[in-house]
Order: C-alpha cells, then structure tokens, then sequence
C-alpha cells in the first residue's frame, strides 16, 4: 500500500486541528480586540498572576511554548493597548516581568469566557469539555507536548539522489 493511499499523517491532521482552532479563537476574540497568540499571553497571564507569580518573558515564553522574540513583541502590543504592565525584574536587570493591568484583567476575565464558550462547541463531537474522549484526548495531546525537540539533524546534500 503506498503512502498516498493510507490517509492523512497524524501529523497533517494535528496542523489541520491547530490551525483550524486557531481561526475559531481569532474570530470568536475578533470582538474583543484579542487575537489567538494574545490571548494565549493573557489568559496564561490571568492564570499565573491569580496564584500571586509574576512571570517574566522567559518564563511565560516556556509556558506558551512561543518564540521568547514573539512573546516579547506580543507583550510589546499588549502593553501599547493598555492591557500589560512590563518591568524590569529586580533580581535580574535583564529580565522582563509581565503583569496584567486592571483593563487586561477584565479583558482576560471576557476572554476566558468566550473561548470556554468556543471550546464546549469544538469538543461537542468528543462529547463535551468534561467527557471521557475529551479527557483521553487531552491526555494524549500532552504525552505527545512532553517529549522535547531534538537537535536537527544535520543535511548532508552530498549524499542527496544516492541509494
């Protein structure tokens, strides 16, 4: 059987489901001013900030999984509209820390709502946010966030068109 023939890769389809949650969360945020990538700020954010940490960049960063350069310029967007607080860390001089203001904490409070609203629409086929599939479903998603990237490997072209 050739490849062509076995279906979608587990990899085509988790891009697929990315992509297509993404545009559902930006759209459904469009109202409120938050694109997808912001409000993975502010709601991760809203949740650490509720348990009294001030993250820095870095920090925030590693639990996003984003870039550190696009959380940077994020919280950059964030901050210009009035949502974010950015400080120098006084333990260290060269970190960022990032606080919600009192408008991005409203902002955060909206915006969870909605895309918990989003989310009980996307996980009706797994029956539901609190159904068994959903959890299964969340569970294998993290297995597969767990393990860490390896190091590329290196592409010798030298060997390209070779048996």
């Amino acid at each position: 059987m050739s490849d062509s023939t076995r279906g979608p890769t587990p990899g085509f389809l988790v891009w697929r489901l990315a992509n297509k949650w993404r545009v559902a969360v930006d759209r459904a945020l469009a109202p409120a001013g938050l694109t997808h990538a912001q409000y993975a700020l502010v709601a991760s954010l809203y949740g650490m900030q509720h348990t009294g940490e001030r993250p820095s960049q870095r920090r925030l960063a590693d639990h996003t999984g984003l870039e550190p350069l696009y959380v940077s310029k994020l919280a950059r967007a964030l901050e210009a509209s009035g949502l974010l607080a950015r400080a120098r860390d006084p333990r260290d001089p060269r970190a960022v820390q990032l606080a919600l203001t009192e408008q991005g904490l409203t902002a955060a409070r909206q915006a969870v709502v909605i895309v918990q609203d989003l989310l009980h629409q996307l996980l009706a086929p797994l029956g539901g946010l609190d159904a068994p599939r959903t959890h299964a479903f969340t569970a294998e998603l993290t297995t597969l966030l767990d393990v860490p990237l390896a190091d590329p490997v290196p592409h010798d072209e030298t060997s390209e068109g070779t048996p």
